[in-house]
């Protein structure tokens, strides 16, 4: 016979416990996302600027200048996880749940921008290359809402409902450089200020 004997009681608290560290945990996220506010809201600027041409440069550029960024944005990204493993909360339940639900979303936003590259690269059509903003609007949107429902905050639930909405109005402006200047916009208010947000709330290191 098994001489572990299994104490129900202490079952429940250990179950209680794990619920209570996902609740309570301050989401530590928040200086990524403040990261992806920054460069590549910068990003977009500099891509606005040459398609209204108050940039003159190569069209092959604005290729340079997300490869850029994403080298950049992946830089920040290990060190500011490196940062955040040293914070209280950082192994609870929500954030590995948050975590996993922006990693695959920022997944998913790159290799769909893989994907387009690649029909351009094969067609010579870059017009697909539009439609990036409301694939991220849309990623960002679903990103936040699952982050609202794993963290009970209303407050970004809504940010996912702002993001969904800003998706339905880059699909509207595809064509039209003020895309970019929109998608700017969007990215100060779904991440860089909601990052700011999440910062406030952040325990010391330990």
């Amino acid at each position: 016979m098994n001489a572990n004997i299994e104490d129900p009681a202490a079952d429940i608290a250990w179950m209680r416990r794990l619920a209570e560290e996902g609740r309570d945990a301050p989401l530590l996220n928040g200086p990524v996302m403040v990261a992806a506010g920054l460069i590549f809201g910068a990003a977009n600027g500099v891509q606005w600027a040459i398609q209204a041409g108050v940039l003159v440069v190569d069209p092959m550029v604005q290729l340079w200048v997300w490869l850029g960024a994403g080298a950049v944005f992946a830089v920040a990204l290990f060190l500011l996880i490196r940062r955040a493993s040293r914070k209280p909360g950082y192994g609870s339940h929500g954030n590995k749940a948050v975590g996993a639900a922006w990693s695959g979303i920022g997944f998913g936003i790159f290799v769909m921008w893989l994907s387009l590259m690649a029909v351009g690269f094969r067609s010579g059509d870059w017009t697909m290359m539009w439609a990036m903003p409301s694939v991220v609007a849309t990623a960002y949107g679903t990103a936040w809402i699952v982050s609202g429902a794993m963290a009970g905050r209303r407050w970004m639930t809504a940010t996912g409902l702002l993001a969904y909405a800003g998706a339905i109005l880059f699909g509207a402006l595809i064509g039209d450089p003020v895309i970019y200047l929109a998608f700017t916009a969007f990215m100060v208010v779904t991440a860089l200020i909601p990052g700011l947000a999440l910062m406030r709330q952040e325990p010391a290191e330990a």
